[in-house]
């Protein structure tokens, strides 16, 4: 018999550990470990979503007649780590072999890669096939190139899976749609609601365990709606196409005060888990296109997000670790202020992100980009204390996505591995693409003296 670890962000039964699973001999292994939870202090929400999103796989596999270990993180005895708790398990089972799917991680995977001699059993890691590009095809498209460009990327799986394809050419005859995505949003258009879920028995559990045991941690835990199986995530996927997806393109880069959701997807927390997979997204929204139910700018983008974007930050990851992690090439020195964890700052922009990442363990792409990020770029912020902050407040959040797109995308810290030029922008861009600036204390369009926008000058320093 084998003992078969799944991983909290591998919530799905089509992950590579369980391909041979045998329902009468295997044990299929899932633990709440508080290395996991407290390596950085996970916003509230989170814990609750990855906590609550095990138990229900854990709860489906048992239905589904599997032979289920399920260590939870207040059960006596729980040793708090993996290997320890494998080491555990090893002892009571007396498998043949420990069966797992790499991690996510690169700290994760250095510690699987120590198991077998630990353990004193066999330990087969298996490649995670739940990505449309392998750690080999990325090194082999990597190779010789004097500079990586997502895009070029991008248009090879394109051309590689056929999305969004006519023969060899991009459907519509443009590869990228991102010039007819950037509409400010109009103050009177109606927002239709994201996927809301009351919590059930299994989550209404975790609540009460994360509120009692994660107290010190980042957020708020209350109003907790989020999908916590497959089929749920699979029912927020289906909301999205059908009552965002046609004005996503447009207004994806917008930003409105006291709206959190807007017209985005809000699945990448379900994406990153296992919940969702890839192909799941994009055959949803290409058949929404084919079906004239959104315009090729909105299927595009949100494609390209998923195709482009994701599957490249997660090679350069793998490309580069573990110096990758080091990076500081514009010598960033100053400490995270204090308002990334209160709010309380009288730039209203940066007030807002922090106020609803807080609230929902959320905030769009643009409000983590162009507000939090542009600011710590712009001041100069240390890309060790803005990683960990991205890492432990936002429920989508693992080191392979959160580092490029912050070192790589937000700071520049990587120079230039990942982006052509630094994200940075004065107060003008957020006026653009927002409503924020109209209830600021400072003036956007001043450029110096105490009523000016803090961006204005942050950004004029940062280009000298």
């Amino acid at each position: 018999m084998n003992v078969r670890l799944v991983l909290g962000d591998q919530l799905n039964r089509d992950i590579s550990s369980l391909d041979d699973v045998n329902r009468t001999n295997d044990v299929i292994m899932l633990c709440e470990v508080a290395e996991e939870a407290t390596y950085v202090k996970h916003h509230q929400k989170k814990l609750v979503f990855i906590f609550s999103a095990m138990r229900h796989f854990a709860e489906a596999l048992r239905t589904d007649g599997f032979q289920v270990h399920y260590v939870s993180i207040d059960e006596a005895g729980n040793s708090g780590s993996f290997g320890s708790e494998l080491k555990r398990a090893v002892e009571r089972y007396k498998p043949d072999k420990v069966i797992v799917t790499e991690a996510s991680e690169y700290r994760v995977l250095e510690d699987m890669k120590s198991w077998q001699k630990t353990l004193g059993v066999m330990v087969e890691i298996r490649p995670d096939k739940r990505f449309l590009c392998s750690h080999k095809g990325f090194k082999d498209w990597a190779k010789g190139r004097k500079q990586l460009r997502m895009e070029y990327f991008y248009r090879e799986l394109r051309k590689s899976y056929q999305i969004l394809m006519d023969g060899d050419s991009p459907i519509g005859g443009q590869w990228n749609y991102d010039a007819d995505n950037k509409k400010p949003l109009p103050e009177t258009v109606n927002i239709p609601q994201t996927y809301r879920l009351a919590p059930d028995a299994i989550t209404q559990t975790v609540i009460k365990m994360v509120s009692e045991r994660f107290l010190d941690h980042f957020g708020d835990i209350d109003d907790f709606h989020y999908a916590a199986t497959r089929k749920q995530a699979l029912d927020a996927l289906n909301q999205f196409v059908e009552t965002r997806l046609s004005l996503f393109g447009d207004y994806q880069d917008a930003m409105l005060q006291n709206e959190p959701w807007l017209f985005h997807s809000h699945i990448s927390l379900y994406l990153n888990c296992g919940l969702l997979l890839p192909m799941d997204c994009i055959k949803l929204a290409e058949e929404a296109y084919h079906n004239q139910q959104a315009p090729i700018n909105a299927v595009e983008g949100f494609i390209r997000q998923i195709v482009g974007w994701r599957e490249f930050v997660r090679g350069v990851y793998w490309l580069y670790m573990p110096e990758y992690a080091k990076r500081n090439s514009l010598d960033a020195q100053r400490h995270l202020p204090e308002f990334y964890w209160s709010g309380q700052t009288k730039m209203n922009c940066v007030a807002q992100c922090v106020k609803e990442t807080k609230q929902q363990a959320y905030a769009h792409h643009i409000q983590r980009l162009m507000v939090l990020g542009n600011f710590a770029l712009l001041a100069g912020i240390h890309p060790d204390e803005v990683n960990e902050w991205y890492l432990l407040v936002y429920a989508d959040a693992y080191e392979w996505v959160e580092l490029p797109n912050v070192t790589g995308m937000a700071l520049f810290a990587d120079g230039g591995l990942l982006a052509s030029k630094p994200y940075a922008a004065s107060g003008a861009y957020i006026n653009k693409m927002s409503n924020y600036c109209k209830n600021c204390h400072y003036n956007v369009k001043a450029k110096y003296g105490e009523s000016a926008c803090p961006f204005n000058y942050l950004y004029w320093h940062f280009l000298i």
